[in-house]
């Protein structure tokens, strides 16, 4: 099997070159991972130790920033990897690492190319990404490698006939930060020991944001006194459940509601405004003009990095994904401004949402009809909104700690390693 999987790693390096021809997704990981050599030749310090820290995706890129905050950048100096578009095109310039690319796909020749380039004296992993050539190659350097907010799951691949073979990938991470009890027991079954349950580390990045300041007038002017639902991360699928609802709303003009879609495209905006069938305010108009173009009750974000300030105006929140087969985004932003939260209903591998579910901070919807009748609900009746508000507040301040475990872990291996 692991013959199989080298072979078929090097038949995807060919072939995506190809399929970027038809998806633009694939097109920008092809063209960027082309890059990766020449970034790493003109950025790497080879006269300073490297932490090579690698987050598939934006969702685990929030996981470990409030780690990377942390790191001395004196002393050390940050690599950050990517596998994803979604992160790399939206972090690329973060100032929080010193260089920034994609990660080579998993073939022995790029690993070995890809170490011997940036010689990490620590590599940090975030979630759930294994590479089976990477991870055996740290194991073999002595390369010290740990899990930041790792998740196992019942019938992962590592206990299927197909992927039991790349257990062995895991005996170079020396330690597994993890989110839940339920990860410590699958990870014990597949033989490993070495693991704390710290929790997630988005917590306390969340708990983090309300510290900030948040205020941007063109959204004091657009919300005013008016109670205000913010959609977050959204896809068509979950617009389409609530839009005859944003379409009453928007002729009756009872709440402002602020739409921050994942995709911000041109494109995908005049597909959302599409999908609407009324044109709703686009925050590149008002920032531009600094006024209302239009008295629409719908402001739509058609940009990158404002959906975390939004959140702060809203009196109900709706995170996106789970409607579709996206997946669900980040709850957590939303959670910590002491909101409720509706999210759509296809949740199951995220388990934070069940656990608030339970607490009673968050509603799932599956149609039309039920994502109407708990938004009135919510927004109509104050002290239910309010309720539910706090128990989400007080979800996010008593799940926090889980990054100051990890750091007192790197401090353990270097004193310098981290700052206060």
């Amino acid at each position: 099997m692991k013959a199989i999987y080298n072979a078929s790693t090097v038949v995807a390096k060919c072939l995506l070159p190809v399929l970027g021809l038809t998806n633009h997704k694939i097109k920008l990981g092809a063209i960027g991972r082309e890059r990766t050599w020449d970034i790493l030749d003109q950025h790497v310090k080879h006269s300073i130790p490297k932490i090579w820290v690698h987050a598939a995706s934006l969702g685990e890129y929030e996981q470990i920033v409030p780690v990377l905050e942390h790191i001395n950048r004196e002393e050390y100096q940050v690599i950050l990897t990517f596998f994803s578009p979604s992160g790399y095109e939206n972090k690329k310039h973060t100032k929080l690492a010193d260089t920034v690319c994609y990660l080579p796909l998993d073939t022995k020749s790029n690993v070995d190319k890809f170490l011997q380039l940036v010689e990490p004296s620590l590599a940090i992993m975030v979630k759930y990404e294994f590479w089976p050539n990477y991870l055996e190659q740290l194991k073999q350097r002595d390369i010290h490698t740990i899990l930041v907010s790792g998740i196992f799951r019942e019938n992962s691949v590592f206990t299927t006939w197909y992927g039991s073979w790349m257990k062995r990938s895991l005996k170079a991470i020396d330690h597994f930060f993890l989110q839940n009890d339920s990860s410590k027991m699958q990870l014990e079954q597949l033989g490993f020991t070495n693991a704390t349950v710290s929790g997630d580390t988005r917590f306390d990045r969340a708990s983090s944001l309300i510290e900030q300041d948040y205020h941007v007038t063109q959204l004091d002017e657009f919300t005013k006194n008016s109670k205000c639902l913010v959609v977050g991360s959204s896809w068509p699928e979950d617009i389409a459940i609530m839009k005859n609802w944003l379409q009453h709303n928007e002729s009756n003009k009872a709440y402002k509601i602020i739409i921050a879609p994942h995709e911000v495209g041109d494109s995908s905006i005049s597909s959302l405004v599409n999908q609407l069938e009324y044109q709703p305010l686009l925050w590149s108009e008002l920032h531009k003009e600094n006024n209302l173009p239009n008295n629409s009750q719908t402001l739509v974000i058609n940009n990158i990095g404002l959906l975390t300030k939004a959140y702060a105006y809203a009196d109900l929140a709706y995170v996106g994904g789970a409607m579709g087969t996206k997946g669900l985004h980040n709850i957590l932003e939303a959670a910590t401004y002491a909101v409720p939260v509706i999210i759509g209903k296809n949740y199951e591998k995220f388990p934070e949402a069940g656990k608030l579910e339970d607490l009673g901070g968050l509603f799932s919807v599956a149609t039309s009809s039920e994502f109407e009748s708990i938004t009135n609900q919510l927004l109509e009746d104050d002290y239910l909104r309010d309720k539910t508000g706090m128990i989400c507040g007080h979800w996010i301040n008593s799940n926090t700690g889980a990054t100051r475990m990890v750091l007192n872990h790197l401090k353990q291996i270097n004193e310098n390693m981290v700052i206060s």
